[in-house]
């Protein structure tokens, strides 16, 4: 990985302290937030495989892996090419595409017992779409929300 030691080992606490001003709680899930632990959270600049280089300029293994990298490591070159071809033909469609028919038919054809999917963006749209399915699935109109 690329030395990002140039950072003065306080970068953390001063992107925090910007952080707090613009992002309630100073991150942007409710999972990173240290006010239980105390000290700052980190920053990361860049990851290679397992690793991770922070701001600070600290090199960690990362024990969270976020989507791909959990299962694939940061930065693999094979994936890193993929994306690159796959962003030169645009970033994001908020309409059909023949990629995700195709992705569609990979995974039902990966998993025999998967008829359809639904491929969604966000968890707000995995969660409406559970509720879908199991209203239609049940035939019952209410669901029952808990809070807290």
């Amino acid at each position: 990985m690329a030395n990002a030691n140039h950072r003065t080992p306080d970068t953390a606490h001063l992107l925090f302290q910007r952080a707090c001003r613009v992002i309630p709680g100073g991150v942007n899930s409710p999972v990173r937030a240290f006010d239980a632990v105390g000290g700052d959270p980190l920053y990361v600049v860049r990851g290679n495989g397992a690793r991770i280089r922070t701001v600070d300029g600290k090199e960690l293994v990362d024990f969270c892996g976020s989507w791909g990298p959990l299962l694939f490591g940061h930065a693999r070159q094979e994936i890193v090419a993929a994306i690159q071809l796959a962003a030169a033909e645009g970033t994001s469609f908020g309409i059909n595409t023949p990629r995700e028919v195709e992705m569609a038919e990979r995974l039902c054809e990966l998993i025999p017992s998967m008829e359809m999917v639904r491929l969604v963006s966000s968890g707000t749209e995995a969660v409406m779409t559970a509720l879908r399915l199991a209203r239609g699935f049940t035939g019952r109109r209410k669901i029952l929300k808990f809070d807290g």
